[in-house]
């Protein structure tokens, strides 16, 4: 997994790319999102356009990532799952648990309102 971080209208989008299946790519994600509550940058949208796989210690991942953002006040969202992705989160009951939207512009005016 990759990815790259960049800003829209003040909320901070994280692009991942390639197979997100936790382990190493889990702790880099970690470091990020803690890099970010740092200097109180705590609107998060993960965009997963380019996410081909999730197994379920990617789902742990995000899940983590989650929890880090709202245990600082903040919030992470999801963004730009593929179908088979979005289902998996609906078949896990994490679509409860996760706001996901179609795309990043419907999720960065989400946390205006």
């Amino acid at each position: 997994m990759k990815f790259k971080t960049s800003e829209v209208q003040g909320v901070t989008v994280i692009e991942l790319s390639g197979n997100v299946m936790g382990g190493p790519d889990a702790a880099a994600l970690n470091d990020q999102l803690h890099k970010l509550v740092e200097v109180h940058r705590k609107r998060v949208i993960i965009d997963l356009h380019d996410v081909k796989f999730v197994n379920s210690s990617g789902l742990g991942m995000l899940i983590g990532g989650l929890t880090t953002m709202r245990n600082a006040g903040g919030e992470l969202k999801l963004a730009r799952a593929s179908k088979k992705i979005e289902t998996l989160i609906e078949v896990t009951r994490l679509h409860k648990v996760f706001e996901l939207h179609k795309t990043v512009n419907s999720a960065v005016t989400s946390f205006k309102s």
